[in-house]
């Protein structure tokens, strides 16, 4: 344990198997990030190469940890069967997912081991 205190429980009632199976989580590896001057709180436009699911792009707030350079070629976790979204001035396509670290600053979900770009998570 780091001394870190567990995040509580939501006491949310849990979701159903079938609801959850219904959520796409892909992995993709991003081409080019460049950050989003349109945007209110500071974000990086990414293009995200999903295989055979395209390339979609998506608007993440994830410049506290992240220059633009150090997200080139990593592989990101996305959620990929929402509605596309506008978002300070760009159709973001996929939700790129992660953690908030002890002060809420966002960490990319992602493997250790490189997958094929567009592999599902189950």
């Amino acid at each position: 344990m780091s001394g870190t205190p567990p995040i509580p429980a939501t006491g949310a009632e849990p979701t159903p198997w079938e609801a959850f199976q219904g959520t796409e989580i892909r992995i993709g590896t991003v081409l080019a990030a460049a950050p989003n001057a349109k945007a209110r709180v500071p974000a990086y436009i990414l293009d995200i190469d999903l295989g055979a699911f395209g390339v979609k792009r998506s608007s993440a707030q994830v410049t506290e940890h992240y220059t633009a350079a150090d997200l080139v070629g990593r592989q990101v976790l996305c959620v990929t069967n929402l509605p596309p979204k506008r978002v300070a001035g760009i159709k973001s396509e996929v939700l790129v997912t992660g953690f908030p670290d002890e002060h809420g600053r966002i960490v990319l979900a992602s493997t250790d081991i490189a997958v094929p770009n567009g592999a599902r998570l189950i």
